[in-house]
């Protein structure tokens, strides 16, 4: 066999194995291909190599490793990353590019993987090992290193990388790739470098290699000191606080979760990756926490005397850059299966555990304890008192172009319960995690640990593929800006190749609003926000200061251009309920559907009481930096190092 075909063969048979506990405590053993398919874009690197494994396969054995055409590199990566989501981390899709710029492409996919602790397998083509013909196209060249290549940009960006040098050097690369792949505490972006001709290269392969291989999730419990140490101090909190991350679902603990909080009577804020862990209108789930959370979860974690996260990196969106925990004495226990993150902060109450088994063995020490009765009116009251909040902000207010509030308001109508949403950057991130009100564990899916421009179209992609291969029909709703969208839109014809169903809503502001509003804070004016022409007769570009015309780029002609059927909204006082009934009927369709509403990007969503540190120049000529920097330095002062 050649290597290309060895690997391929190899990554068929690999298998995750997994337990899941249902809401009545069952227990479900679980067993899926740990790589179930591969996307792949061809070139001079892997069309010999990896491509023509999977072509052989495809003709000889059509069930082996079925292949996906893609129209990006990075959106390959993209899509494997919303696969995983769906499958909480168990499966994920190797990605194979070609040498130089198609290896390049990959980059941001990968740094997207390992950020949101989401598996992703990249099968990255390089040059010649023997270097019989260099330079040869595309390779990079360094005097001072000539073995330095595309493919080592890889190597701080992923969690695992290696490069198969030799032909027999494939084995030990596959099998420890593997073990990262599938190791809770470890995943992320997965890189084999694979030259281009040892690729093509034959090699006898033992047997044992190519038998399937079951790779089981680690669920390690707590350990019995530190689990101690952490009930006591939940047992001496006055006004504890449960913040719930990503691990929550990966490990399948929302129930769990749900029983501890109810047990106990904690109220718990969500992270972005946690969105969903627990149904918007639980009595004990006050909302997103942090910099873009809701008022009501912001305003118990300013008060909190103990903080318990579980599965959650506290990155400076949870933690409103080091301002949501006021108390003086605040104290984190940091349940985790990364120790890595169970640390952050200093916390001296660590627990490095699954999050599952932790809340259960948590649950258990706790029992018989519950919060005082003034915690739990003081949640009730912040809860109601947003809760009202959002209902007036998702309201119709008639207006010819709709706020954004109003646009999530009248999608989030039309869709059904166990529907999933998906996002990445902009402004919507924000007002998702303040206004979306989630109803199932998977029906969040805002990718915000790297929060990459152009990730929503190609994971939105992904997280349907992945639901199909669960056997599950619900819908996926994808929300874009039109930045985002001009920035990688190209898997929509992806879409309509496969018949994948995917529903898209641009939401069009003329602008990267998001960080239009960030400019203003900082006192920059919006520079360099907003997409108009830059007339001659202006000294300075007009983008910049907004002289010129709008740009008259029509997005929903682009969208059919693509082959997908498209519904343009036009402005107009009944633009919200023309958008509820658009996803009505996209989700009626059989395959992809766009629909474009322009919004006006100057309505916010209520505020939510955090804060995000982002630097203000400290001298300034321009007078809006100048009072900017003023109350940067103010809102500075409540900065804490978060030690407990």
């Amino acid at each position: 066999m050649t290597v290309g075909q060895a690997l391929i063969e190899f990554l068929a048979h690999q298998w995750t194995v997994d337990e899941t506990v249902g809401a009545n405590g069952d227990t479900t053993t679980v067993r899926e291909r740990t790589v179930p398919a591969t996307f792949g874009i061809f070139g001079h690197g892997n069309v010999a190599g990896v491509g023509q494994a999977l072509l052989q396969y495809a003709a000889t054995d059509p069930g082996l490793m079925p292949y996906h055409q893609a129209r990006n590199e990075q959106a390959m990566v993209h899509q494997a990353v919303g696969y995983a989501r769906m499958h909480r981390r168990r499966a994920t899709y190797a990605c194979t590019a070609s040498v130089g710029p198609g290896a390049a492409n990959m980059l941001t996919g990968a740094a997207l993987a390992t950020a949101n602790r989401l598996p992703a397998l990249l099968l990255v083509s390089d040059t010649f090992a023997t270097r019989v013909a260099d330079p040869v196209l595309q390779q990079l060249e360094h005097p001072h290193d000539i073995g330095i290549q595309v493919s080592d940009a890889f190597r701080p960006l992923s969690r695992f990388f290696d490069r198969v040098q030799r032909p027999e050097q494939l084995f030990s690369v596959a099998l420890a790739a593997m073990r990262v792949l599938t190791d809770p505490s470890e995943t992320g972006a997965v890189t084999i470098a694979l030259p281009e001709d040892v690729q093509a290269e034959a090699i006898d392969v033992p047997e044992e290699f190519l038998a399937d291989r079951e790779w089981h999730i680690r669920r390690p419990p707590p350990e019995r000191g530190p689990l101690a140490r952490a009930a006591e101090a939940v047992r001496g909190a006055r006004r504890p606080l449960i913040v719930a991350g990503g691990g929550v679902l990966y490990s399948g603990a929302e129930h769990e979760l749900r029983a501890l909080a109810e047990a106990t009577g904690i109220p718990v804020g969500t992270t972005q990756a946690g969105g969903g862990v627990l149904d918007w209108d639980h009595p004990l789930n006050l909302g997103g926490i942090g910099a873009t959370g809701t008022a009501a979860a912001n305003a118990v974690a300013a008060e909190a005397d103990v903080v318990i996260g579980i599965g959650t990196r506290y990155s400076d969106f949870t933690t409103a850059s080091r301002t949501a925990f006021q108390d003086d004495g605040v104290t984190f226990v940091n349940v985790n299966v990364a120790p890595f993150d169970a640390y952050k902060h200093g916390s001296q109450l660590p627990v490095v555990a699954d999050a599952r088994e932790a809340l259960a063995a948590l649950r258990a020490e706790l029992d018989g304890h519950r919060v005082t009765e003034d915690v739990a009116r003081r949640a009730a009251a912040v809860k109601a008192e947003w809760d009202a909040a959002v209902d007036a902000a998702l309201a119709p207010t008639g207006a010819d172009l709709p706020g954004q509030p109003e646009v999530i308001g009248a999608v989030h109508a039309a869709m059904d319960p166990r529907d999933v949403v998906v996002q990445a950057a902009g402004s919507l991130p924000g007002d998702l995690q303040k206004l979306w009100r989630v109803r199932d564990p998977l029906g969040y899916h805002v990718e915000y640990a790297f929060s990459c421009m152009g990730y929503e179209i190609a994971g939105g992609l992904g997280a349907k593929r992945g639901l199909l291969a669960l056997g599950d029909d619900r819908d996926v709703v994808v929300m874009v800006g039109d930045g985002s969208y001009l920035m990688l839109s190209s898997e929509l014809a992806t879409a309509v190749a496969e018949g994948v169903k995917l529903i898209v809503v641009i939401v069009e502001n003329q602008g990267y609003a998001s960080i239009g509003h960030l400019s203003e804070t900082v006192g920059s004016q919006r520079f360099g926000t907003r997409y108009r022409t830059n007339p001659a007769d202006v000294g300075v570009p007009a983008p910049d200061l907004a002289r010129g015309e709008f740009l008259p780029v029509d997005l929903a002609a682009n969208a059919r251009s693509y082959g997908v059927e498209v519904i343009d909204i036009a402005p107009g006082p009944g633009s919200i309920a023309e958008l509820t009934a658009a996803v009505r009927t996209a989700k009626a369709a059989d395959g992809p559907t766009v629909i474009h509403i322009h919004n006006d990007p100057f309505v916010y969503a209520p505020e939510g009481d955090g804060w995000w540190d982002v630097p203000v120049a400290e001298v300034s000529e321009v007078e809006s930096t100048t009072a900017a920097r003023a109350e940067y330095l103010a809102q500075q002062k409540a900065q804490r190092p978060l030690l407990g």
